[in-house]
């Protein structure tokens, strides 16, 4: 007569398949679960909002524009090398500084400066904006965004949690208009203009014998 106590064969890999999926299930909901309470978990719900530094000022030279690289503060371990951002850092003069976001206000495109023209360029569809990040030419119908800034302890410092888009405070932090006005204004200016003069042209009158 079979004993109760002794477990059969089926049985035996019965158990150790559930408690193999049962591991297997834990493993995968750790990370899971992790990922969608790091916010809460680390206290990072106002991380985007820190200011993190760029570099001692002595290393952007007065008139000078120059390709500097931070560490997005709002990121979670698995973002790796793509939490690195460029920015470009335009020194006026003295401590006064403008950083501008590396991506074209067109379509994100990073950007390129030439110092040769005093331009930056968009490689993607030819936008090109002048050394002060308003508009030149091309597809973009504003200037670059620019990050807030500033410096403390003679280090150059900027708020770049959240990226500068046109919805966000950032995009009106000196409280300036969009870069590309100017040239609207030229354009409007010009055809107000030229409607003028055309106005302004003596009617030629038929006379009738």
């Amino acid at each position: 007569m079979p004993n109760e106590n002794n477990i059969s064969r089926r049985g035996l890999f019965m158990k150790l398949g559930i408690l193999f999926n049962g591991l297997v299930a834990t493993a995968l909901a750790v990370p899971i679960l992790r990922f969608l309470l790091s916010s809460v978990t680390r206290g990072r719900a106002s991380a985007y909002l820190s200011w993190v530094p760029l570099g001692h000022v002595s290393e952007f030279p007065e008139g000078e524009t120059r390709l500097a690289t931070f560490r997005n503060p709002d990121v979670t371990p698995t973002d790796g090398k793509t939490a690195d951002t460029a920015c470009w850092v335009r020194r006026v003069a003295g401590e006064q500084f403008q950083v501008f976001a590396i991506n074209c206000a067109h379509l994100g495109c990073p950007v390129r400066w030439f110092p040769q023209s005093g331009l930056f360029m968009c490689p993607c569809h030819g936008g090109a904006y002048y050394r002060d990040g308003s508009r030149a030419s091309g597809p973009p119908e504003r200037g670059l965004f620019e990050y807030p800034y500033k410096v403390k302890d003679g280090v150059v410092t900027i708020q770049a949690g959240e990226l500068p888009t046109p919805g966000s405070p950032t995009a009106s932090l000196l409280g300036k208009p969009p870069c590309g006005a100017r040239n609207e204004l030229v354009s409007i200016e010009s055809k107000l203009s030229a409607s003028s003069e055309t106005n302004a042209l003596p009617r030629k009158t038929k006379t009738w014998a």
